[in-house]
């Protein structure tokens, strides 16, 4: 039997390698060969599971900013965010001791309000950008600000720490482990795959898409635009909760300086793992990627004195600069071929 000719050409697809998709993970994999050959100890048991945990944070935050990104939309209030929820939690778990004492019920209580204060916090920023209307970048540019100066407020100026005892039932989320895998990473690992789910295999993802892609269009399909883009802040703000109540009991504490530059890793990590920034393509295991890579490049920074520790905020704003010059010269040339 002959095999016709479109059958014959569609094979040889099937071998093809997508940069796109495998260029974020061998990023990763060159940079594990750099950081083992500047320092052998990078590869240590103890060192891959404190960069494992450390990733957790910025992961967890990453998979909430994909889907914001995604659907066209920007969050710049999550570092803020989190240090006025890490604050709350404090002042609240601490209130309750004097009552019930340092007890379990204290450290789910503290819990529950950050939840509840990521969701809402969340809302406020989709309800503004929705329904008043008003650019995302200056809603979240706004709402940071808030929440940096209320911490600060709440705080004095100094730093606000959790009661002794709380802090020693609460500690275990942060240093135990379970599988010899710390608690921190199985939570960036099930919101990893939660959220791969909702991008990949919901209606819920294609929508985030296709409203970054063309909203006019997405609204001509009958997509709720509106409703889509504030779950997406909610989600990020339930990301947001959930990094913080495994930041909290790491250092028992929370200042004005409590998540500084996390809203510039988050997307930095999104970047990074291929989700485009002007919306419309998102991929959450790229971004679980670009979390190592960036927690990678600062573990590096700490064991070689090839550049300062100080400048790793830098790196990450140049990474983020050359990432977002990529997809654009990507998007160039799709277009010309096109044309």
């Amino acid at each position: 039997m002959t095999v016709s000719v479109p059958e014959a050409q569609k094979a040889p697809k099937g071998f093809r390698i997508d940069l796109k998709t495998a260029g974020p993970l061998l990023a990763l994999v060159l940079l594990i060969i750099l950081g083992y050959s500047l320092n052998p100890a990078f590869l240590n048991e103890g060192n891959v599971t404190n960069l494992l945990t450390r990733s957790a944070f910025i992961g967890i935050i990453a998979v909430g900013a994909t889907f914001v990104i995604t659907a066209g939309g920007i969050d710049l209030s999550v570092g803020s965010m989190a240090a006025f929820i890490a604050g709350m939690m404090i002042l609240i778990m601490n209130a309750a001791v004097d009552s019930w004492g340092a007890s379990l019920a204290t450290v789910l209580l503290g819990i529950g309000c950050s939840l509840i204060l990521g969701i809402s916090a969340g809302f406020i920023n989709g309800f503004l950008t929705t329904k008043a209307k008003i650019e995302a970048f200056i809603v979240t540019l706004g709402t940071m600000g808030i929440y940096r100066s209320l911490i600060t407020y709440f705080a004095d100026g100094g730093t606000l720490s959790l009661n002794n005892g709380a802090r020693e039932i609460y500690r275990p989320v942060y240093y135990d482990s379970f599988l010899r895998i710390p608690y921190p990473v199985w939570v960036f690992i099930i919101v990893a795959l939660i959220g791969w789910i909702l991008m990949n295999r919901t209606a819920f993802g294609r929508y985030c898409m296709a409203i970054g892609s063309n909203e006019q269009v997405a609204r001509y399909s009958a997509i709720k635009v509106d409703r889509i883009r504030t779950w997406t802040y909610v989600l990020q703000g339930l990301c947001v909760s959930l990094a913080t109540i495994i930041y909290v009991p790491r250092l028992g504490s929370a200042s004005s300086a409590t998540g500084v530059l996390w809203e510039l890793e988050a997307i930095a990590a999104v970047i990074i793992g291929g989700t485009v920034l002007k919306g419309g393509f998102g991929r959450i295991g790229g971004t679980v990627i670009g979390a190592l890579i960036l927690t990678a490049i600062g573990n590096i920074l700490n064991l070689t004195d090839i550049i300062s520790n100080y400048l790793n905020g830098a790196v990450q704003g140049i990474i983020i600069i050359a990432a977002v010059y990529l997809q654009r010269g990507s998007l160039t040339s799709k277009r010309k071929k096109a044309e």
